[in-house]
């Protein structure tokens, strides 16, 4: 598996080996080992999540102020660009994101550490979206930054997009007003 190091040290974008020929092809999307010894990492994922969402959708950005999640996301089909913003007051990064393009073809996966908002916006048709969570869904500590905050300014590929957000979504908290960690 490639480890490719992102602008904010602790989020990771792995590429694992993809073996093919003309049946398909084969890779190990997950080994526990080969993410403690690439990462330094001894994570226990104790939940998958498998989301499916038409070209447009923005779904983010949230996190969970008690019981954050650690997430390694991937995409099965389709086309996303992948954001993680740190929200861990006392980091150097704190206030930071970085992003990057996740696809079915390429198999990357990011590794989105707890402490840290996620969300994503589809760019192909529709996409499949698969991550492993460090902790258990707690809707009650479920919070939004707003996707379009302008503190953050994160250069979402808007390009010929039209983002379609979830009521939730669409009242996401200002950066500057957000619960942080």
């Amino acid at each position: 598996m490639l480890v490719t190091e992102t602008n904010i040290p602790d989020v990771k974008l792995l590429t694992p080996k993809k073996f093919g020929d003309e049946r398909g092809f084969f890779l190990e999307s997950y080994n526990k080992k080969t993410f403690q010894d690439l990462l330094g990492l001894d994570i226990d994922f104790v939940q998958d999540n498998h989301s499916r969402s038409a070209k447009g959708v923005l779904r983010g950005l949230h996190y969970q102020i008690k019981q954050p999640q650690g997430k390694l996301v991937r995409v099965t089909a389709g086309k996303v660009f992948d954001v993680a913003v740190d929200m861990r007051r006392g980091s150097p990064t704190y206030g930071q994101w970085t992003g990057a393009v996740l696809t079915a073809e390429g198999q990357e996966q990011f590794w989105v550490p707890a402490g840290f908002a996620h969300g994503f916006l589809v760019l192909s048709d529709s996409a499949d979206f698969l991550y492993k969570t460090t902790d258990y869904y707690a809707p009650e500590y479920e919070r939004t930054v707003a996707w379009d905050d302008a503190d953050l300014a994160i250069d979402w590929p808007l390009e010929d997009i039209t983002p379609v957000l979830s009521a939730k979504d669409q009242q996401g908290t200002p950066f500057k007003l957000a619960e942080t960690f």
